[in-house]
């Protein structure tokens, strides 16, 4: 395995683009093979499996910082979730195939309840950050960092016993605090120079090395925003299981599943989005978003235009929207034509759950 690492780490150009060709190939299988459903998916699923192990190899270089490598020498998490979700098609296609178009749900619920268990536990192992990308991505907001930078302006900020408060600081002790400054910004390039070429030299810090804080821990220090900002959180892991489990009771043309879900994105969103504007009016100082947390808030709300792919919708408007653009734009000779072909694919994308999940 160490063989095939170093390969893929020397090669890491070429490994891409070879996963890039792998996977375009997939849409051109033979008419024999691809006449099952099963046997497409499961060549999509398998190369789709192998690029993410590619990818992961080679993020994980060992002259890169990685604080998940110093957590544990088994496969991170995100890395399961993210093979779960290259394998989750496939298995609803064989789900189908095996038990039929109603009782797949049951398959279905499995795979998104181990899905809820996986973010679960990472969003506890993280210290209950945002889960960014739901979770494959690592939320890497370094707390300590910032915090020793300020924590050593700050001490060497304060007067010393010699320095009587209320007198002006004279140019030469401006022109000292500058030098600090600047010594202070030249030392932490320095360590993270040395960091990059030299990991293994590097201690960890000592709250790295702490155990993290339990989930009382963490709503006392954070208070009330904290408790809006798990409950979101929740809300947001839940969301597809509560989903699968409603269409597997009242199948798909009922509009309580697919009302219920929608209810709980909002909520789900309306609360962490009400912990971000009290953050920038000032209310909130003890919970801070990151520039990625906020990214992920917009990709979140984005996700909510799959509702328009999601069945009652889809049958009872949306597909009849698409047909009746299909029909106004058919004469018209390059543009009919694309636009058959990208209906066509909505229409087929749209018979799988995976592909409309969102999760």
């Amino acid at each position: 395995m160490e063989v095939y690492k170093r390969w893929i780490r020397r090669n890491k150009d070429f490994v891409r683009q070879l996963d890039s060709i792998a996977n375009n190939l997939t849409w051109f299988l033979p008419d024999e093979f691809a006449e099952s459903e099963i046997g497409p998916e499961a060549v999509s699923s398998l190369v789709g499996m192998i690029s993410t192990v590619n990818e992961y190899i080679i993020e994980t270089s060992p002259t890169e910082v990685h604080t998940r490598c110093a957590e544990s020498s088994f496969i991170p998490l995100s890395l399961c979730l993210t093979l779960l979700k290259d394998l989750e098609t496939s298995i609803e296609v064989v789900a189908e195939q095996i038990y039929g178009e109603k009782n797949k749900w049951n398959l279905i619920a499995i795979t998104e309840a181990v899905k809820v268990c996986i973010r679960l536990v990472i969003f506890r192992k993280t210290g209950y950050k945002m889960l960014l990308e739901g979770g494959e991505t690592e939320n890497g907001e370094n707390d300590y960092d910032s915090f020793s930078l300020q924590e050593t302006k700050r001490q060497l900020g304060k007067p010393t016993g010699n320095e009587e408060p209320g007198i002006s600081k004279t140019p030469h002790a401006q022109n000292s605090r500058n030098l600090e400054d600047r010594a202070i910004s030249a030392l932490s390039s320095f360590v993270k120079k040395a960091t990059m070429q030299h990991p293994q030299a590097i201690v960890e810090p000592p709250s790295k090395l702490a155990e993290r804080p339990s989930l009382w821990t963490f709503l006392s220090e954070k208070g009330v925003p904290g408790g809006f900002f798990v409950t979101g959180e929740i809300l947001f892991i839940i969301r597809p299981l509560v989903y699968v489990l409603l269409m597997r009771k009242y199948g798909t043309r009922s509009w309580f599943p697919w009302c219920v879900s929608l209810a709980v994105d909002l909520i789900g969103n309306s609360i962490l989005s009400v912990t971000l504007m009290s953050q920038h009016s000032g209310k909130n100082q003890q919970l801070q978003f990151s520039d990625s947390e906020k990214d992920e808030l917009k990709r979140r709300r984005m996700l909510w235009a799959l509702y328009l792919m999601r069945d009652p919708l889809f049958t009872k408007y949306s597909r009849q929207r698409l047909e009746s653009t299909q029909r106004l734009v058919q004469p018209i000779p390059i543009l009919g034509f694309v636009a058959e072909k990208i209906i066509e694919i909505l229409i087929g994308v749209q018979t799988r759950y995976t592909y409309i999940s969102g999760s």
